[in-house]
């Protein structure tokens, strides 16, 4: 959808000031529009009105739908501007607003989605709620214009039972906030019940959680990866490569272009819901990153890199910074941009295309809507060779020369929209990843494009001592959350150990501190996930389950334990320590939601290794032994190079670095836990005996 940046006229609305592609999409809606702002909530508390609050995202493609149905219908805006004070909010921009509402719905309705429909009374406390609604009565759904009517006339004339229920909702809101630290810790054993819960989830076949849809959950593939490394005897590693054999084969992948989109609609990961979203793009790569790293097999890493040059290509803000999604529709039709003929395929393939679509799937008849096919790997490469006559080297050329040619005329289609604002915290997620490419793989343009984005970010994004969370064509604006803090710290801290700038370092620490500033509760543990000065409705929540993205709460723990690794500093520990307590319970008993915050208290209980080279920076020998430390997978390790003379190095007074010294000149290691150290030495190879492997 166009994001209409043309000139003001008389039609459009007050959305029509945003920079947010998403509320730029609705600015020419005949619907009052306004923000989340202070007149419109003043509005609706002089005239008594309820608000109707309308979240969604730039990508979301049922938020396309009902714009077109009900929020572009002259008759339909007019019932809306008549009775409500209309708020439309970018969930991207606002996620302490998207949560809170979003819990609410769940809560009246038991299930929740985008785009999110809540009506809420002049003092912002919700009373009904939906997802999408249709334009009239439609397979057992109410038309969205006979819920205006009916929740008007409601709020007109119930006006007491009214206020009963939106107390009992505020209340369950303000009690899921209000959590109480545990007297203490649960032991490993929690990691433990949490990988069974997994595997009773597990898909033998597929791979993945579940069935239909099924989401990449790149955090429960983390915590898999995890459990692999300390439980080899467990079929963690199996279940941990199998999903993300499906995954890289299926439709979810493109097959073309590199990249993930947002799920998949069937349980073989063929038919994806078509967006593309920067978090599953960044947290996915460090995921087949680390089966690279426990298998050798380079198939992994290639994954990793094509969905990390996809970003490079597609996504890349100019200034250095990452978009935030491209949308599943072009031209008004999902998935448009990405599917094929077979026509179009031998039109543009010839010979080859016999070989191609076998390989890929693809059918006369369509394997998705008729003559519709998406690419996804539908046999064994040898196989298909076998078949065809050829040897698998030459299958494997045919392929890549075809897959270069389609993605040459798949160019010259009209492409998915692009939402085009850069935000901090998925920016962090997107650092993390190319510094983690750059430390394994060692290719110099992912360390640049890492160093590049956390330039911006604490270039354009950190001001006056505080993070901002959105940027869009030199605009940066809206207060960070907890998460912009925690994730740009740890993509810092990543990006830190794969350079070794101590500029790095500095900017982490220094985020660290403002995030406990800003967002840390001193009564009961914990981080808030929105500061005090975004006035939330009701409550700050404290989110610790990870969704599709890490909880901020998890994040802004490893930050700290990774500082404790790095300056020892204890203060830091208690409040790793109280995070643990707080939520130790609902990670204990439903760990499945908590695979972040677990591996937290793996740490916790059971301290990584921390692993000092200390070296000249010029030292061949000690870069080569840096790199194969990076190629070793050592879940929540601590890496540090120093040269004997750290007297400027921000490390200098820490109890890690204090008193090591180098063996002969030569480059030495040194490997610790909680600072106790084993005996120095100058071989990789003793290194990684003393690490047990």
């Amino acid at each position: 959808m166009s994001e209409h940046d043309a000139p003001s006229t008389p039609r459009r609305n007050r959305l029509a000031e945003a920079t947010s592609p998403y509320l730029l999409q609705h600015a020419d809606n005949p619907v009052d529009w306004y923000p989340w702002c202070e007149e419109a909530l003043e509005r609706a508390r002089r005239e008594d009105k309820p608000i109707l609050l309308s979240i969604g995202y730039a990508a979301c493609h049922w938020c396309h739908v009902m714009e077109k149905e009900s929020f572009e219908n002259p008759e339909i805006a007019r019932i809306m501007n008549e009775h409500f004070v209309c708020i439309k909010v970018d969930r991207e921009e606002r996620p302490d607003l998207d949560a809170l509402y979003m819990m609410a719905v769940q809560a009246m309705t038991g299930h929740g989605g985008w785009p999110l429909t809540v009506f809420l009374t002049p003092d912002l406390v919700p009373f009904f709620g939906g997802t999408y609604f249709p334009p009239e009565d439609r397979q057992g759904m109410p038309g969205f214009p006979r819920v205006l009517r009916a929740v008007a006339e409601y709020y007109a004339t119930q006006r007491e039972e009214l206020r009963e229920r939106a107390a009992q909702i505020a209340e369950v809101l303000r009690g899921a906030a209000e959590m109480q630290p545990a007297d203490r810790l649960p032991g490993l054993e929690a990691l433990d019940r949490a990988f069974q819960q997994f595997r009773a989830r597990y898909d033998v076949r597929y791979g993945g959680f579940g069935s239909a849809p099924k989401f990449p959950q790149p955090t429960a593939l983390e915590f898999l990866s995890v459990v692999a490394v300390h439980r080899p005897d467990s079929d963690a590693l199996e279940m941990l490569l199998n999903t993300l054999d499906h995954m890289a084969r299926g439709g979810i992948y493109d097959q073309l272009g590199g990249g993930f989109h947002r799920y998949s609609t069937d349980e073989r990961w063929l038919v994806p819901h078509f967006e593309k979203m920067l978090y599953d793009n960044a947290l996915l790569p460090p995921v087949y990153l680390a089966a690279y790293r426990l298998t050798g097999e380079e198939r992994w890493a290639t994954v990793a890199r094509e969905t990390l040059d996809y970003l490079l290509r597609e996504m890349r803000d100019p200034a250095g910074g990452f978009y935030s999604s491209q949308d599943a529709d072009s031209e008004g039709e999902e998935g448009k941009y990405y599917v094929w003929s077979r026509a179009e395929i031998e039109a543009a393939l010839g010979e080859a295309a016999g070989p191609f679509c076998a390989y890929y799937g693809v059918r006369e008849g369509g394997n998705w809507e008729p003559g519709k096919n998406i690419l996804f790997v539908a046999h064994p490469l040898e196989e298909v060779a076998a078949a065809e006559g050829m040897s698998p080297e030459a299958l494997t050329e045919l392929l890549r020369q075809g897959r270069e040619r389609l993605l040459q005329l798949r160019a010259q289609r009209t492409p998915p929209e692009t939402d085009d604002k850069v935000l901090t915290a998925w920016n962090g997620l997107a650092l993390s990843a190319f510094a983690q490419a750059a430390g394994v793989l060692g290719e110099t343009r992912y360390l640049q494009a890492a160093q590049e984005a956390a330039a911006f970010l604490l270039e354009k994004m950190f001001q006056n001592g505080k993070l901002l969370r959105s940027y869009r064509r030199g605009v940066a604006h809206i207060p960070g959350f907890l998460e912009d803090y925690a994730y740009l710290a740890n993509g810092l801290l990543d990006l830190f150990e794969a350079d070794q700038d101590p500029r790095w370092l500095s900017a982490a620490r220094q985020l660290a501190e403002r995030m406990v500033q800003l967002f840390w509760d001193e009564s009961a543990g914990g981080f808030f996930s929105a500061e005090a000065t975004h006035r939330v409705p009701l409550t700050r929540l404290k989110e610790a389950h990870d969704g599709a993205t890490p909880s901020g709460n998890a994040i802004a723990t490893r930050v700290l334990l990774r500082l404790y690794h790095l300056f020892g500093e204890e203060e830091t520990l208690r409040r790793v320590e109280a995070v643990l307590r707080l939520f130790a319970e609902p990670m204990a008993q439903h760990g499945t939601a908590y695979p972040e915050m677990l591996l937290n208290l793996a740490d916790y209980l059971d301290p990584a290794p921390e692993i000092v080279l200390v070296a000249a920076r010029s030292d061949a020998q000690a870069k080569r032994a840096f790199r194969e430390v990076w190629r070793r997978y050592l879940p929540g390790r601590t890496l540090v190079w120093i040269s004997e003379d750290i007297s400027s190095h921000p490390l200098a007074g820490s109890p890690l670095v204090q008193g090591k010294r180098s063996l002969d000149g030569q480059a030495t290691f040194y490997l610790c836990r909680r600072f106790t150290c084993s005996s120095p030495t100058g071989s990789v190879e003793e290194l990684l005996h003393q690490l047990g492997d």
